[in-house]
């Protein structure tokens, strides 16, 4: 039970910030036509956190902590995804209020994806915390450590799409979705010049 509410914990408290990958899944719960039809971007995050948090789990956080080439690599990769992600949101409009239009599956993966994989905050939290954690336990308590871990990133993804879905139908004209967007990319912004302070 110890392994299971730290995990749970653990994970909520890493989770709940806003970031990137939340800003994203929410935008396709509210710009989607259905909420069925943002799907791909929700299981696709959660998959990527899964692999993440599997991958810290076996032990791969012990390996990045003590590259630091490979930690600088990747924040210097993530300020730069950070910049333009924070662009593209500024820029957006909620799609299915202006044009009609949607992001296709395709791209709804690609972009989780890249949300998922190329943000350094989910990386170096994930490898860094859950990681660390998890060698305090062992067998059984692991894997049930990990499993509350999974489970808090699936039932949170869900959550905010469904959340997204139901601003859309509070928010009829899209005024609120681009306030939000605007917010967004400021917040997304200030946290890549907080990486880039970090790197001195």
């Amino acid at each position: 039970m110890e392994a299971i509410l730290h995990g749970i914990l653990l994970a909520f408290g890493l989770i709940l910030p806003l970031g990137v990958q939340n800003i994203f899944i929410f935008s396709q719960g509210a710009t989607q036509p259905s909420v069925l039809k943002a799907f791909p971007a929700t299981i696709t995050a959660a998959i990527c956190d899964t692999i993440l948090i599997l991958l810290a789990v076996l032990g791969l956080s012990i390996i990045v902590l003590q590259l630091e080439g490979l930690r600088l690599a990747l924040l210097i990769m993530g300020i730069l995804f950070l910049l333009y992600m924070g662009y593209s949101i500024w820029k957006s409009k909620p799609a299915t209020m202006v044009t009609g239009k949607s992001l296709t599956v395709k791209k709804q993966i690609v972009f989780a994806m890249s949300v998922s994989l190329l943000n350094p905050h989910a990386i170096l939290d994930t490898i860094g915390v859950i990681g660390t954690s998890a060698l305090k336990y062992g067998g059984k308590e692991q894997l049930l450590f990990t499993i509350a871990c999974i489970a808090v990133s699936w039932s949170w993804f869900l959550g905010l799409t469904f959340a997204g879905a139901t601003m859309k139908k509070i928010d009829g004209t899209g005024k609120w979705m681009v306030i939000f967007n605007k917010c967004s990319a400021v917040f997304i912004w200030g946290t890549a010049i907080y990486l880039l302070i970090s790197l001195k």
